[in-house]
């Protein structure tokens, strides 16, 4: 059985078969048709979901890895044509089993012991096109019983992930990192469909001027918005 995968091979035989039945068609017009039957608009559609599904995925950079909750239904590397950044892109033939709340992440753990006690800010620079659901950078801190401090941005109201097509844009988060803190892990992610490109990642120590991450996975300081009258901003 024959996938899009062989669509030109395809298009050769349908107008082979064709010919035998002295119907004249071009080579073009049979990928025209080809499309139709895997149910694209066009031949140019068809043919960018095969040059997807052929794209090899370049290596990491040393000391990243891949995860989150389906890596399986994503590319992710070094892009070539921006020397210092890694892509995350998913992969086009499967964009149809992605759903919203697929994610894969590129990310780096590390032992939290010489930030204890320490104000960090892990900032980064995203890019993005055609994003569905968002691309954003997140910061975990654990201790030896767990997650302790968590932040990927996604309830902020303004500089939280990025959607659709955006330039270069910085997002940041800051931590004070406890005494009891074991290790740290960080990176950026892409949810949905789409392209996310990052870059300029740092781990820096701020002092004290440097105010704290105030939203820690959607907890708010003080019961917010009760008679549901404020709208949400982003």
């Amino acid at each position: 059985m024959h996938s899009f995968m062989d669509a030109k091979l395809m298009a050769k035989l349908l107008r082979k078969g064709l010919a035998e039945r002295k119907v004249e068609l071009s080579h073009s017009d049979c990928l025209e048709l080809v499309a139709r039957q895997f149910g694209l608009a066009n031949w140019n559609i068809l043919s960018a979901r095969i040059d997807t599904a052929n794209e090899k995925p370049t290596s990491l950079p040393a000391g990243w890895f891949l995860s989150g909750k389906s890596p399986a239904l994503y590319h992710a590397g070094l892009d070539p044509e921006w020397p210092g950044t890694v892509l995350i892109t998913h992969r086009g033939e499967l964009a149809e089993q992605i759903r919203g709340d697929d994610f894969c992440t590129v990310m780096q753990s590390v032992d939290a012991t010489p930030f204890q006690a320490k104000r960090l800010r892990l900032s980064g620079d995203l890019r993005t096109e055609d994003v569905s659901t968002g691309a954003t950078l997140w910061f975990r801190v654990d201790g030896p019983k767990g997650t302790i401090l968590f932040d990927n941005l996604e309830f902020r109201t303004e500089n939280g992930p990025l959607k659709g097509n955006r330039d270069w844009t910085e997002r940041s988060v800051v931590f004070d990192i406890p005494a009891e803190a074991t290790s740290l892990h960080y990176g950026f992610f892409l949810k949905g469909v789409g392209k996310v490109w990052s870059r300029r990642f740092a781990l820096d120590e701020v002092d004290t001027t440097t105010p704290v991450s105030a939203n820690r996975s959607g907890i708010l300081p003080g019961p917010t918005n009760l008679d549901f009258r404020q709208p949400r901003t982003n």
